[in-house]
């Protein structure tokens, strides 16, 4: 879906702020509740088998986006859980609201997913792409400042992976291959942008061979 959380290539947010925490020894959690909010995760995904780690993406790419911007990483994932907790039927909007002791807003409703499409011929390192110009409502891992955009495949995963636009909406699908494609900045933003190269994971799905 084209939401608030695609941010990759938008202009106007400044520098991205990151600092490595096996260098600085920064702790990770910066306020007590966020160890917890984050527990959540785990006990939705893995202990309760309730929803995916997909799911939980999608739902946070379903926050109103003025909530979403206003929300740090852990506000977003306990929101998330929150929304699938809810939308399970594991707990009620009423229930939940009466243990926050307030309101508590949650994710917009979700959509159908999609079927993952059959797995196409494998690509090889060296192989030139175009990644497919598609929308989808629903959530997808093709971000969209790579769309229609061609690349080269720099790396095959050993790994297959649940197809995101099946999965992200509780759909089963078989593991399919994932690729390292290299992009020119060029290609992606034009002749006003710095020499460069991204790489970014994609699905098999999201290509063409050119």
């Amino acid at each position: 879906m084209d939401g608030i959380h695609d941010l990759g290539g938008v202009q106007g947010f400044g520098r991205v702020r990151h600092r490595k925490n096996s260098d600085t020894y920064t702790p990770v959690f910066h306020a007590p509740w966020e160890p917890l909010g984050y527990s959540l995760l785990f006990l939705g995904a893995a202990e309760l088998q309730l929803f995916t780690i997909d799911e939980l993406r999608h739902a946070i790419e379903r926050m109103v986006p003025q909530q979403y911007l206003s929300s740090s990483y852990y506000d977003r994932i306990v929101v998330g859980v929150a929304s699938l907790f809810v939308e399970k039927g594991a707990i009620t909007q009423a229930r939940l609201e009466e243990l926050a002791g307030g309101a508590f807003p949650l994710a917009l409703p979700t959509g159908p997913g999609l079927p993952a499409e059959p797995e196409k011929e494998p690509l090889n390192v060296g192989d030139a792409v175009r990644v497919h110009n598609a929308f989808f409502s629903g959530h997808t891992r093709m971000p969209g400042y790579v769309r229609g955009k061609r690349g080269v495949v720099v790396h095959r995963t050993t790994d297959k992976w649940p197809f995101p636009e099946a999965a992200g909406h509780g759909l089963s699908c078989e593991p399919k291959s994932t690729y390292h494609v290299q992009f020119d900045t060029k290609e992606l933003w034009g002749e006003a942008a710095d020499e460069a190269t991204v790489v970014v994971d994609l699905w098999g799905g999201y290509l063409d061979k050119v």
